[in-house]
């Protein structure tokens, strides 16, 4: 099946772990290195973390011969993006303990922290635990966080579409309890590797991402994931989801062997037989994958050696069941609701406006302050969003003044309400100052890159459209640049790709346009393309089906 010779050197890594736990609490008791060892620095992804250093750093601390400043990011798994007040006052202690401080919603409905010194990874992995939380498969080469619709309004069902993120997301957890053992020093239950039916000893070739969506709002990106399900409801009941597979958004500059992909919508699959179908890929994908060259490592790649049709033969012979035909669904939108939204029950939803996903105080709103006094109150609970956003949730009626007056004290409310639609709608990637793979800065400097482009769209009359904006510090995609209505994916520091012709709904990835731009040629360019939208589109057409329109097809 998948490749039996020249594998990977991680491969080689997972398979020796011991269920991965490698050298993990040696790594952790030596005091000479900020670092992990090297092979530990791949296994504790599978624990939800990773090794960085703070790049701003690196030339001023290698002029003097110390060792690069280095610390670890945790990411937690909260399928569909869920905590409740408690858990948010808890984690709101951890940044506050042990990282840098900041909160960074992810576009995976998680939160990740940054910062936290080798030293510090125990108490905060202890904190969290003694919170209900863990990071368990957060990163690694296994499912990883389980997305789905965030807002309860979208659906009357919402809550038994949503229950399914929990469902796969334990479903699809490793087996091992490598992580109570190394984290929370639990005794060990078995003297050998616990059997895992699904990862087996191997893992998988590569991560793996799974999305819940809710028609007829893609607020979760359901296409780019390796496993998409996208729900089906008729007469107010879910009888099941079409499922796709192939999705991702990751590629490589230089390297035409990699590219960005859309997943493939397969068929139809009942209620009752949703989990077997997601089961089934993942051990499609375990069997088949590439575990040879990393970068031709995810699902997609391994439909091209299979092909669509050969893939959805072997899921169904696996499965002992055909997929039911499509059903028809729609996507009309791909965006948050902010502001005060009221449920079919009657609760409240408050959708802040997060930019770039970054919880922390500053000089214009102490956002981390005012959230952790809403948890405070045990009066909402918190839902993430797609777009790296937050929802203050499930408020009880009688409770809606209380939280609603702590929303206007800290001015969240005119927080989110100024705040214009080109910047609600866009989302950026960590990159620099931590991400190894950022080749430009990306949520330090759309702010400010913003900031110049809003005065063009006022110049053509274009500030109310909703464009879908992204910019990522390199084409690995966390901030899926790809799938937007213009993209900036970084090439060196300070200079990107612009992308542009992508669609509003998420069903169309956008083509490179023009390469390696400064931020003057970035504003020249996008100046032209607003003024010609603005003479020449059609009525209602949006910039990305314009701009796909008449410059991709063309």
């Amino acid at each position: 099946m998948s490749e039996k010779n020249n594998l990977s050197p991680v491969e080689r890594i997972k398979t020796a772990s011991e269920g991965l736990r490698g050298t993990l609490k040696e790594s952790l008791q030596d005091g000479l290195t900020g670092a992990l060892y090297e092979d530990d620095q791949s296994l504790i992804k599978f624990h939800g973390m990773y090794q960085q250093d703070d790049r701003d750093r690196r030339e001023e601390r290698t002029a003097k011969k110390l060792e690069w400043l280095y610390s670890y990011m945790i990411r937690l798994r909260l399928p569909g993006g869920f905590l409740t007040p408690e858990q948010w006052v808890a984690m709101h202690n951890v940044a506050g303990e042990h990282s840098t401080g900041t909160i960074k919603i992810t576009t995976r409905q998680t939160v990740q922290l940054h910062g936290i010194l080798k030293s510090h990874i125990k108490p905060t992995i202890s904190s969290f635990n003694t919170a209900g939380l863990d990071s368990i498969a957060a990163c690694g080469d296994v499912n990883r966080n389980v997305t789905c619709s965030a807002h309860p309004n979208e659906s009357e069902i919402h809550e038994e579409v949503f229950a399914f993120a929990d469902k796969i997301s334990v479903m699809a957890l490793p087996k091992t309890r490598s992580y109570y053992e190394v984290w929370l020093d639990q005794e060990k239950l078995v003297e050998k590797t616990e059997e895992d039916p699904l990862y087996q000893e191997r893992y998988l070739p590569r991560k793996f991402k799974i999305g819940i969506a809710i028609p007829p709002n893609n607020d979760v990106d359901v296409l780019t994931n390796d496993v998409g399900l996208i729900a089906v409801i008729e007469n107010n009941k879910l009888i099941g989801f079409n499922i796709a597979a192939g999705g991702g958004l990751s590629s490589t500059h230089g390297n035409p062997n990699t590219y960005a992909r859309l997943a493939t919508v397969l068929g139809f699959v009942t209620v009752e037989q949703t989990l077997k179908a997601v089961y089934e890929v993942i051990t499609i994908q375990r069997d088949y994958g590439n575990r040879a060259d990393r970068k031709l490592a995810r699902l997609k790649y391994t439909i091209d050696r299979l092909t669509v049709e050969g893939l959805k033969e072997e899921l169904e012979k696996r499965c002992g069941f055909k997929l039911g035909e499509i059903k028809p669904y729609s996507f009309t939108s791909r965006k948050d609701h902010y502001g005060w939204k009221k449920n079919h029950q009657g609760k409240w939803y408050f959708t802040l406006f997060v930019e770039n996903g970054r919880v922390l105080d500053d000089e214009q709103v102490a956002m981390k302050t005012a959230l952790l006094e809403i948890a405070k109150t045990g009066k909402a609970n918190f839902r993430f969003t797609g777009n790296q956003n937050v929802i203050i949730a499930d408020v009880l009626e009688a409770d809606k003044p209380v939280v609603d007056a702590l929303l206007q004290q800290f001015k969240l409310d005119a927080h989110t309400e100024n705040a214009g639609v080109l910047r609600k709608n866009a989302i950026a990637c960590v990159a620099f100052n931590t991400c190894p793979l950022a080749l430009a800065e990306a949520q330090r400097y759309l702010p400010t890159l913003i900031d110049k482009i809003e005065p063009l769209l006022n110049k053509h009359g274009l500030e109310e459209d909703e464009i879908i904006l992204r910019m990522t510090g390199c084409p690995n995609g966390c901030g899926r640049s790809s799938a937007s209505e213009i993209g900036f994916i970084g090439t060196a520091y300070g200079h990107y790709n612009l992308h542009i012709g992508g669609d509003r709904e998420g069903e169309r990835l956008n083509t490179k346009f023009k390469e390696n731009l400064n931020e003057e040629q970035i504003l020249s360019s996008l100046d032209e393309l607003f003024a010609v939208y603005k003479a020449e589109r059609n009525t209602n057409e949006t910039f990305g089906d314009f701009s796909y329109r008449k410059w991709i097809l063309n």
